[in-house]
């Protein structure tokens, strides 16, 4: 190994790597350098002969360093998107130098098997059905468009109208109902499958999806084969839909019932929030995110549907002569691509390390963080949280869109930590999201201070 210099390089990329995790507790959030700068210290021209793997290595730390920003701390709370839990982060190594494409059983038995593991854990935290087809792709978007794909085709299946075969065109409408308040990953997941954008249901304050408004939908248009996508998790208020009564009404109107729950699937984990999901088992489909709620590396979706013959329907094709298929159905069969990392093994980990009271330890502090930081923030004169705060999202405001506009600003200028600005309801507001394992309440504690003095610093600017 060390005479292609592949050693040396593994080494000082370890060393690096491990640099890089201890500096992020104690270091500044936003990244120092934009991308023009590092830029300007990577090797811009192609070179025309070859480098040594030490020296590809230490350029690039060298140059990257200074423009990453620090999304694994336990200070980030912009946008959904977890951190690494340490058996994750060890397994998703192993994972590349394994160097796997686990597509077919037969072919890579050892990431099959661990897969395999991995999809009944899942499906037993979830309280879903433990013969449920399960995918792992590359993220939430792409497994809404997984169990959406299984949707449409199920749905037009019934109706004489092979999709495989004959395409959309001249085929039957399909209807897609979604809340006024849907993730953008759901429009885009529809969009690459050809259904447009769906039809907007209202929703109430928390933008929970209101069971009148819906059957009011699916009594428009009740030939019309649809699809209803519920939300576990909205990314403003964290609310859950009422999962029990929309499912109800879908069913009864002969709809597809499609659960988006990229970082509150993982609710009915926990004994003290699954009320959350009450109903949603009951779903045809639902798709979730493990680099949010449950803390794997990046890229690791997981789709997951009811009737697995439906998902490898969907996803399947017939094998060419050269693959090695076998009788009890491959990986590659559940999720669009062919080729594919072993994104199981990072969420076998995790699962392994934490087990079933790790997993709900972890749901239930990130709540408990959301919370504290919403009683921390409703202390400053102002502000106001404007969500109920059920899971792990907070949103506030100050008394205008100017003064939360310029604290996000502030916010962001001191790097201490990472709090996003959003619209909603009409309003500028502030948006934290607590997703990462390794958040403490000393990091909630800093981010309320951070946000009482870019407080203080945006008011003053106004004067």
């Amino acid at each position: 190994m060390d005479g292609d210099g592949l050693g040396e390089a593994l080494d000082a990329a370890a060393k690096h790597a491990a640099a890089w995790l201890d500096s992020v507790p104690e270091r500044r959030v936003p990244a120092s350098a934009t991308v023009d700068e590092v830029l300007a210290t990577l090797t811009t021209e192609l070179p025309a002969g070859p480098s040594t793997p030490l020296q590809v290595i230490e350029e690039l730390q060298h140059a990257c360093d200074p423009g990453l920003t620090a999304m694994p701390s336990g200070r980030f709370f912009g946008f959904v998107i977890g951190g690494t839990h340490p058996a994750a982060l060890a397994a998703d190594w192993l994972v590349s130098a394994w160097d796997q494409n686990a597509g077919m059983r037969q072919v890579t038995p050892a990431t099959s098997a661990v897969e395999e593991l991995a999809s009944r854990w899942v499906l037993d935290l979830l309280g879903l059905p433990d013969d449920a087809g399960v995918g792992f792709v590359t993220g939430a978007t792409t497994a809404n468009f997984t169990c959406l794909a299984a949707a449409r085709d199920s749905l037009l299946r019934a109706r004489d109208w092979d999709v495989g075969a004959r395409g959309l065109a001249g085929g039957p409408a399909v209807r897609v109902l979604a809340g006024e308040e849907a993730h953008m990953s759901v429009d885009l997941a529809l969009r690459y499958l050809g259904l447009g954008r769906p039809d907007t249901v209202a929703a109430d304050e928390e933008g929970r999806m209101r069971p009148d408004a819906l059957r009011a939908a699916l009594a428009d248009a009740p030939a019309v084969p649809t699809i209803v996508v519920l939300q576990a998790g909205n990314i403003h208020s964290g609310a859950f839909d009422p999962f029990t009564d929309l499912v109800t009404a879908a069913h009864e109107a002969g709809a597809w019932v499609h659960v988006d729950g990229a970082f509150g699937l993982f609710a009915a984990a926990s004994s003290t929030h699954r009320h959350l999901t009450s109903g949603m088992a009951a779903a045809d489909s639902w798709a979730t995110d493990a680099h949010k709620t449950l803390n794997v590396p990046y890229d690791c979706g997981i789709a997951l549907v009811r009737d697995a013959r439906a998902l490898r329907a969907a996803m399947g094709h017939e094998p060419a002569p050269y693959l090695i298929t076998d009788a009890a159905g491959d990986p590659y069969e559940k999720v669009p691509e062919m080729s594919r990392r072993a994104r199981s093994v990072p969420v076998w980990a995790v699962l392994r390390a934490l087990g079933r009271q790790g997993v709900e330890d972890l749901v239930d502090g990130l709540v408990d963080r959301a919370r504290a930081f919403a009683a921390g923030l409703a202390d400053v004169p102002g502000a106001t949280v404007l969500n109920d705060v059920v899971f792990t999202q907070v949103t506030a405001a100050l008394e205008d869109d100017e003064t939360t506009s310029r604290t996000v600003e502030a916010v962001l200028r001191d790097g201490a930590v990472w709090i996003s600005g959003s619209r909603w309801h009409g309003r500028v507001v502030l948006r934290a999201s607590m997703s990462n394992w390794s958040t403490t309440p000393a990091d909630v504690d800093a981010a309320v201070d951070a946000a009482v003095d870019a407080v203080r610093r945006a008011r003053a600017s106004l004067t």
